[in-house]
């Protein structure tokens, strides 16, 4: 891919699934039992390293809280990757908010 190109609809969907299955196996070689990680937290943890990348989400405190058995915590720690250069971004703020709450959904 290079700037300018254009794609269809069906060739973003299959990129975009590519993505997500790579994202998804780097995600779960740093969870220490990704397996038993609650479905709607694993979606939001997915959210989550799809968008900050694999490397800082492994080093996270979501994922040592999640490491930890603390699915809770984990959740409640999405929000602090709320900055894009530096700075606080609205939109990722709302991002953060969505996934923390389709994550605390799941820990009830």
């Amino acid at each position: 891919m290079k700037l300018g190109d254009s794609y269809t609809v069906d060739q973003c969907q299959v990129m975009l699934g590519d993505a997500l299955i790579e994202f998804e196996a780097g995600m779960r070689k740093c969870l220490a039992a990704p397996d038993a990680v609650p479905d709607k937290p694993y979606v939001a943890f997915l959210s989550l390293s799809y968008n900050i990348g694999t490397g800082a989400f492994c080093g996270s405190t979501v994922a040592r809280r999640a490491n930890a058995g603390d699915f809770r915590g984990a959740c409640n720690a999405i929000p602090m990757w709320n900055r894009a250069g530096g700075q606080v971004v609205p939109g990722l703020i709302n991002r953060r908010a969505d996934e923390q709450r389709l994550c605390l959904e799941g820990t009830r």
